[in-house]
């Protein structure tokens, strides 16, 4: 089974908007290591984070961060070492249309 390092996937997505930063392609696994949550405005943001299996419509258990707050001018990077499967999706929200989302992991042939 073939392993590529990479990001995975970037966004920045409009205020108040539930954005796709990454799907898991077809027939791969994906561990994502590292997500950073980057805030490009002096004001603080909140942001959630969700990881919907098989792609399936949002629900409160797919959220690993909700309305967290990350500082004015900061980022914040959150190291968790998630698995995935095909068609699993990670997706973005941000308070405002300043924060920018990056997944960064590893892509593994099934």
């Amino acid at each position: 089974m073939a392993t590529a390092y990479k990001v995975l996937g970037q966004s920045a997505p409009s205020a108040t908007t539930a954005t796709t930063a990454y799907t898991v392609p077809s027939l791969k696994y994906a561990v994502v290591s590292t997500i950073t949550v980057a805030n490009r405005a002096t004001g603080a943001a909140t942001y959630r984070i969700s990881i919907r299996p098989n792609g399936d419509a949002q629900a409160n258990q797919h959220y690993i961060a909700y309305d967290a707050s990350v500082p004015g001018n900061d980022t914040i990077a959150l190291t968790l070492g998630l698995t995935a499967d095909a068609a699993d999706v990670f997706t973005v929200y941000a308070s405002t249309g300043d924060l920018s989302f990056g997944v960064f992991g590893s892509e593994i042939d099934q």
